[in-house]
């Protein structure tokens, strides 16, 4: 069984914002637990994630970033990502790959948000809540031939001083 301490659930009335791209901006840490109910595993993610304006690409885009490690099935290990946000005029915003393949488009303005990626054999099921100015949930079923997990991860605002 998993023993994983999960985020707790996000609360019932999420926090509205007005501009999706402009919530996620700034600096970020992450806690995020991950159950792959697949082989039997679990592991967890502690970093932080960065939303930075980018220079030399199409107006407005924010590099996602996230570093940190991972401790899985008793080992550490470093971990990354890196994720495009391409804001659009109505406050919604596109989520690519770094190489810029298509993710999924992202509307926090109501203070949720549920999208669903096709990868190959594989469906990626992610749902996001806005909880407060300073912190985010994101919930990512993965679900698949060979594939069942998943992923919780709670964001808070760092704040410079």
């Amino acid at each position: 069984m998993f023993h994983a301490r999960l985020p707790k659930p996000a609360p019932s009335r999420p926090y509205r914002v007005s501009d999706t791209a402009g919530y996620l901006a700034g600096r970020w840490s992450v806690e995020r637990v991950v159950l792959d109910r697949a082989i039997g595993a679990e592991g967890r993610f502690v970093g932080t994630a960065d939303f930075r304006a980018t220079g030399g690409q199409r107006g407005g885009v924010l590099s996602h970033e996230e570093e940190g490690h991972l401790e899985w099935e008793g080992r550490t290990f470093p971990s990354s990502r890196t994720l495009r946000l391409l804001p659009r005029g109505d406050g919604t915003a596109e989520v690519e790959f770094a190489d810029g393949r298509p993710f999924h488009d992202l509307d926090l303005r109501g203070g949720s948000w549920h999208t669903v990626h096709p990868c190959a054999a594989d469906r990626y099921e992610g749902a996001f809540t806005v909880c407060s100015a300073d912190e985010w949930h994101l919930e990512w079923r993965v679900t698949g031939p060979a594939k069942d997990q998943l992923l919780r991860s709670v964001y808070r605002r760092l704040l410079d001083h």
